[in-house]
């Protein structure tokens, strides 16, 4: 770790009208580093405490960017733990046609846990956006052998707390992961002719019962109504099409981009 005065050093020589390149020869400090000071000059502790694991256990110290990824992870995401190594992967599934969705889930896992990582791993479809961290089965109490839909997946009290507070950043991830605005479209014979009508809907879609759940307590606690087609035999699929509600969904949440 470089220590103050070479940091300063460094953008001293940038402020001069010097070249990353330059600097970097003159320093002897890579071109990436010093782009970072740019940006913060503190250097972040490795290994910073982690807020579930402290003497007197605290929530994450940014809870909206929290619950967010918490909906990521809850659709799209998974823990695993790297062999040989006390360190667990973060890694949430974005289509890589929606770079905004991969850029968001990039950006909360930084505010969740500035002092790590964050990469993008391009695979056939997707972007798997993934971090690297001792702690992050304190942040996903929810992890565990199998597949989430084959075990149950309640929220500890604490997590209650910030998605009772942030309830649509918690809908925000939902959606954004395993969710979707679309165009329906119905016809209707009005005065002898046949007539074709337009209009927005949202699906979410889960195999987990209790994700399915959350979602739509979630629905509820805010005001959206919601239904849940199933024809005759269970399906794991939730709309939302009354105009109101599209609305309220809209100012909250909106497309993917």
């Amino acid at each position: 770790m470089y220590d103050q005065p070479v940091r300063q050093r460094a953008l001293t020589l940038l402020a001069e009208g010097r070249s990353l390149r330059s600097v970097s020869d003159i320093t002897g400090v890579s071109r990436s580093a010093i782009r970072d000071w740019r940006q913060r000059i503190d250097p972040l502790r490795r290994g910073t405490a982690c807020p579930r694991c402290a003497a007197e256990p605290r929530l994450p110290d940014e809870p909206e960017a929290y619950v967010y990824l918490l909906g990521l992870y809850l659709g799209d995401g998974c823990l695993s733990a790297q062999s040989g190594r006390d360190v667990h992967a973060l890694r949430i599934a974005c289509a890589e046609a929606w770079p905004g969705l991969v850029e968001s889930c990039r950006t909360a896992i930084t505010k969740v846990r500035p002092a790590n990582k964050v990469c993008l791993v391009r695979q056939q479809g997707c972007v798997m956006v993934t971090s690297y961290a001792r702690h992050w089965p304190c942040y996903f109490p929810q992890h565990g052998p199998g597949k989430k839909h084959e075990r149950p997946i309640t929220l500890q009290p604490w997590q209650r707390t910030l998605v009772d507070a942030h309830p649509w950043e918690l809908l925000r991830g939902l959606i954004h992961s395993d969710g979707c605005r679309i165009t329906n479209w119905a016809t209707r014979t009005v005065g002898g002719e046949r007539k074709r009508y337009e209009y927005p809907r949202y699906f979410f879609t889960n195999a987990s019962e209790d994700i399915l759940r959350l979602c739509t307590d979630t629905f509820d606690r805010v005001g959206v109504e919601w239904k849940r087609s199933r024809h005759g035999r269970k399906t794991h699929n939730v709309s939302v099409a009354r105009r109101a509600s599209v609305a309220l969904m809209d100012l909250h949440i909106g497309p993917k981009h």
